[in-house]
């Protein structure tokens, strides 16, 4: 099978493209990675020329969440056209909505990672301003156009079909990440987030309003510069010891290192940092919401993202009670195992099969996953222990 994928490199994304192309290469899929907005770091060219099935494709173009994006947007949709015509992909796979209403050739799955109407209803408490109407019209249009939709969670599948409409087909697919990356080490009394100290949705001001009142530290590796080109400042950050941004190996040292990684997020659609911070053998900390919810069950400790009291409370009892503490470590560590690498490229062959199928494009209703190992529910995530991937690799 060959891809056509697209991806950004500012956040998330790029690692989750990253880690499904590397799953896929077993299976004998080759992936073009057409990649949109800012350039990829010389780091981050690196790592993608290690993989023997990716090729890399670069595309100036804005994103379609940036102010006033649409004549890049467009320009973008044409060179996708133009490298469809090129590499006749058998699956068009877009890690964006818009350029699903294009008129691809191949049949064209649209994964949601996160939206901008989803962010501003869970960040500001009421709906995106008219600003966004455009936005808002383009993502439904492109939702509506494709074969399939994709969402990690069924609570991020819910908010793109209340913003935008149901999709003709939609799947829940979990991330996954290789275990083999972020192991357990030594641990140290820390506290570790991870995050962009600026940005709302991660809420990391909520560490340092409260980080006084602790017993042990909190770093926080992300960037600490807003997009304007502002360094966040402030007695609240004061109070963080920040990491800045992070290779893919010093984070892992440092997950290795933490005790508990707390992330008392207003908006996560799936949380790859604490999926990694899990595997690193840390207790977690995480905002009550429910995507987090729906991924963590009872492997995690859940606190109001704007109760300040619950969060130095849910901190300092894992801090001053090793048992629980180690208790709580492990559960996550066994849940997140469970979300590996190569169960997340099988549903993906699934779902790539069931959008390109002539009888009928998109296979199952959305709350049901199928993988190598059959249906399994959304809402817990864990196939019988004798099935999972997870526990046959740990």
């Amino acid at each position: 099978m060959r891809l056509l994928m697209t991806a950004d490199a500012v956040g998330g994304v790029w690692s989750y493209a990253l880690e499904l192309a590397e799953a896929l290469e077993p299976h004998g899929v080759e992936v073009a990675l057409a990649v949109m907005g800012p350039a990829p770091s010389a780091a981050q060219r690196s790592a993608a020329s290690e993989l023997a099935n990716v090729t890399l494709h670069e595309g100036p173009y804005r994103l379609e969440w940036m102010d006033d994006p649409w004549a890049d947007v467009a320009r973008a949709g044409e060179w996708l056209l133009a490298l469809e015509r090129e590499l006749r992909p058998d699956v068009v796979h877009l890690n964006g909505y818009t350029h699903g209403a294009l008129p691809w050739r191949a049949p064209a799955v649209i994964v949601a990672h996160s939206c901008v109407l989803s962010w501003w209803r869970a960040v500001k408490g009421e709906p995106a301003p008219a600003q966004w109407a455009r936005y808002r019209r383009e993502v439904a249009r492109g939702v509506a156009g494709a074969s399939l939709l994709v969402a990690p969670t069924r609570a991020m599948l819910d908010e793109v079909e209340a913003h935008y409409g149901a999709p003709a087909h939609g799947r829940v697919i979990p991330n996954g990440r290789d275990r083999r990356r972020f192991m357990p080490g030594r641990k140290e009394p820390f506290v570790l987030s991870a995050g962009r100290v600026w940005d709302q949705a991660k809420n990391v001001a909520a560490l340092g309003a409260v980080a006084g009142r602790l017993p042990w530290p909190v770093y926080v590796a992300g960037d600490d510069t807003s997009p304007d080109g502002a360094r966040v400042g402030g007695a609240v950050v004061d109070r963080l010891r920040l990491l800045g941004r992070l290779s893919v190996d010093a984070m892992a040292d440092w997950l290795g290192r933490a005790t508990i990684f707390a992330l008392p997020a207003r908006y996560e659609p799936f949380g790859l940092s604490a999926l990694e911070a899990a595997l690193a053998g840390c207790a977690l900390v995480l905002g009550d919401i429910p995507s987090l919810r729906e991924v963590w069950g009872d492997a995690a400790t859940f606190v109001p993202p704007e109760d300040a009291d619950a969060l130095a409370a849910a901190i300092t009892s894992l801090a001053t009670e090793p048992a629980r503490r180690a208790a709580m470590a492990e559960r996550a560590r066994r849940r997140a195992l469970r979300y590996s690498p190569e169960r997340m490229a099988a549903d993906y062959l699934a779902a790539y099969e069931s959008a390109s199928s002539p009888s009928g494009r998109g296979g199952p209703p959305p709350n049901i996953n199928v993988g190598p190992t059959g249906p399994w529910s959304v809402t817990d995530p864990s196939p019988p222990e004798s099935e999972s991937r997870g526990a046959a690799l740990a």
